[in-house]
């Protein structure tokens, strides 16, 4: 991702904790920082996968992923299914054909430190039961910052090619990748079926000399290789891919017939004797002190490669072992990218921007005389929170050597780690003489409410709610997103436009499915307007009649309820299956008490902070009424059942106790849920099943108080024919 412009929609993005260290975090301020980074990477997704208009770069997005695995190894309750990490791209562009991928395509996990790299390592091992001195191989090859692309072979020919889009689901860009050279139309001696992946890339050559083309025919000038690769191979017209120099390293593979070789090694040499342009600095290293040195290497001589590469990746070598390894929800548990360091730059702060976001919070934004960092154009930084412009910490603590940040300070801009790039330092030897301490305000600079700054929150937020117009309108945003009702014809622009006009207002959710009966009660026709004429209007009404019939968890994100993101809606519905179900479970559902609360509290991957945020959500009176008005309007589909089909764990609750000696937690809890088990973390009246090795504790006491079924790690293996 490319760091560009900034929209007003990220407000949210700058606000927060991202200065201070994880370690230095409350919970307060801990599910502050999570919420800003979690909204921050679901734009991000927006911008870089559905809008093709990138605002950060990858090691500022990968990293920001690091900074929410960090608070949530801390504060476990954060963590779970409702993670950024459980989510891998965005929706697939409408402008192309869409194609689901036989096999996942995810993205990885990152590292960005020596240490980092040997606990991944160690990670390994104990997953397999590996000691430390058991022989465990590893290939390393150079991260191509490209665009990532699949392409289908059967019967050796090639049939269709497709972008990564949300891993599962991509674009059709068939007749764009026939014209790369590095691509083969057809290719001898390999597996019936095949799909081969790689990176889409343009060097560093081509890369200039395209746009000194684009320059002289006054065509559009790309900031950096990546963005031109990406533009060029998503094109509709195949003619234009044609005219760009694109080329394609082949590194991995999906669906296939048969196995291209024992190892990844291997599997690669085999690519590349299929025809397929391989990268030819992948190696095979013994552990991890041979992935550092490779490491080494490949950074000394990435000036003189001639394209982008931003780290290095490590994979285990053996295949076996990586299908043993397998995946988590959004990346494989056998490869890690190590990401090459963030770069600076000086520059002047011009202005101070204070924008609101969906949850009220303040956010301010630099202004900055636009600089180059990295080879992209920066423009805007975040700086956080009034503690951060004020040259201190959560604590109180000094940070910067207690300089604070004023307009005019001549300010080192840091590109890595966070949605947009920060202020990292102030030089206060070319501070203006006129220079006066920044006044955070303390209300609202849109609806003029107070601006509250609770204990233990670095943010303040407005107290506005649904009568803060920046608030309501970003929640209406929130609501037609391609994640959320994805509401065709109705988008950012159209939800401004409708919010402030007064014959035909959608100032909340259900509005927008009374338009259609209101417009036909209204002298004032919508299809009368500017931008709307009568066939519009009509595919908007029924774009917004087919959305009527909305799955539960769709149904939930939309809703905007804080720290309730996609993957965390997405286990609410398979936990509750139906509306009415949720519905009457929030509804009778105490903080801290009761049988609903424990019921909500014991979903594997829910934290206290979620569930207090979708209680409350119920609780107050008017958001409740809001939520009552719009579910009215719907037809809420209930969960459709995995198959599982002659599963013995199948629909019931298991809870893990103890320590597994014959496979990891991780491994057990992965083959239970595949069987359609529950896993859950703490013992209820509705548990199942409770799996204690030795060492087991107060779950196999309370399981034994409760009379739940107890067995061991043997009978659990012999139970599920492992």
């Amino acid at each position: 991702m490319t760091a560009g412009k900034r929209s007003s929609a990220d407000a949210e993005q700058a606000g927060g904790h991202a200065d201070t260290p994880v370690e230095a975090l409350t919970a307060a301020a801990a599910a502050a920082e999570w919420q800003r980074l979690a909204d921050a990477v679901a734009r991000a997704n927006r911008a870089y996968h559905a809008e093709d208009a990138p605002e950060i770069s990858d090691a500022a997005y990968d990293a920001l992923k690091q900074r929410l695995l960090a608070i949530e190894a801390r504060f476990p309750d954060l963590g779970g299914a409702e993670s950024p990490t459980a989510q891998i791209g965005a929706t697939p562009s409408e402008t192309f054909a869409k194609v689901r991928h036989a096999v996942r395509m995810l993205s990885l996990e990152n590292a960005f430190a020596a240490e980092e790299i040997a606990e991944f390592d160690d990670r390994i091992r104990k997953y397999l039961n590996l000691g430390p001195d058991a022989a465990l191989a590893y290939t390393a090859e150079p991260k191509i910052d490209g665009l990532s692309l699949s392409l289908r072979y059967e019967g050796g020919r090639l049939v269709q090619a497709a972008t990564r889009g949300d891993g599962e689901t991509g674009e059709n860009v068939t007749e764009n990748a026939r014209t790369i050279g590095d691509i083969p139309q057809g290719i001898g001696g390999a597996p019936d079926l095949l799909e081969v992946r790689g990176e889409v890339y343009m060097s560093h050559a081509d890369f200039t000399a395209l746009n000194a083309r684009q320059l002289e025919t006054g065509g559009k000038t790309f900031a950096n290789p990546r963005n031109a690769a990406a533009g060029s191979l998503r094109q509709l017209d195949a003619t234009i891919t044609a005219a760009r120099p694109l080329r394609f390293f082949a590194y991995a593979w999906g669906a296939h017939s048969e196995p291209l070789a024992e190892t990844q090694m291997d599997a690669v040499h085999r690519l590349g004797e299929l025809g397929f342009a391989t990268n030819p600095l992948t190696r095979r290293c013994d552990g991890p002190d041979a992935l550092l040195a490779a490491y080494r290497e490949i950074e000394q001589k990435r000036a003189t490669l001639g394209y982008d590469i931003d780290g290095v990746v490590y994979k285990v070598d053996d295949l076996a072992l990586q299908r043993r390894l397998g995946f988590r929800s959004t990346t494989p548990r056998w490869a890690i990218a190590h990401k090459f360091p963030a770069e600076l730059a000086w520059t002047r702060l011009e202005a101070i921007d204070i924008q609101v976001g969906r949850t009220g919070a303040l956010s301010p934004v630099a202004r900055l005389t636009p600089v180059t960092v990295g080879g992209v154009v920066v423009s805007n930084a975040t700086l956080h929170n009034e503690d951060y412009i004020a040259g201190r910490d959560a604590k109180g603590n000094p940070i910067r050597e207690a300089k604070d940040i004023r307009v005019g300070d001549w300010v080192q801009v840091y590109r890595a780690g966070d949605v947009i790039p920060k202020i990292a330092d102030v030089d206060l030897t070319k501070r203006p003489a006129d220079a006066v301490p920044y006044d955070f305000p303390t209300t609202c600079p849109e609806c003029g409410s107070e601006a509250v700054r609770e204990e233990g929150d670095a943010v303040r937020r407005c107290s506005g709610g649904l009568i803060c117009p920046a608030q309501a309108v970003e929640k209406l945003k929130h609501f037609v997103s391609r994640g959320a009702f994805d509401i065709e014809g109705l988008g950012a622009r159209q939800v401004e436009m409708f919010y402030a006009d007064l014959a035909l207002p959608i100032r909340e959710p259900a509005d927008i499915f009374t338009l259609a009966k209101r417009d036909g009660a209204n002298l004032a026709k919508l299809k009368n307007r500017d931008g709307f004429g009568e066939k519009s209007v009509n595919n908007l009404f029924q774009a917004i009649e087919d959305r009527r019939k909305v799955p539960l968890d769709r149904l939930i994100f939309a809703l905007g309820i804080r720290h309730v993101g996609e993957s965390a809606a997405k286990l609410l519905a398979r936990h509750y299956g139906t509306w009415a179900a949720f519905e009457a479970a929030m509804t009778e559902a105490r903080i801290g008490e009761g049988p609903e609360w424990a019921d909500l509290i014991a979903i594997d991957g829910v934290g206290g902070v979620l569930a207090a945020s979708v209680v409350n959500a119920f609780h107050q009176e008017a958001e409740r009424a809001s939520i009552d008005r719009l579910v009215a309007e719907l037809d809420v589909q209930e969960v459709a059942r995995p198959q599982t089909e002659g599963s013995p764990v199948a629909g019931k609750t298991v809870v893990f106790t103890g320590t597994l000696e014959k496979m990891t937690r991780a491994e057990a809890k992965a083959r239970a849920e595949a069987m359609g088990a529950k896993v859950a973390g703490s013992v209820s009246a509705k548990t199942d099943l409770v799996v204690a090795g030795p060492g087991a504790g107060s779950k196999a006491k309370q399981a034994e108080a409760l009379g739940i079924e107890m067995i061991d790690e043997d009978a659990w293996l012999r139970l599920i024919g492992a």
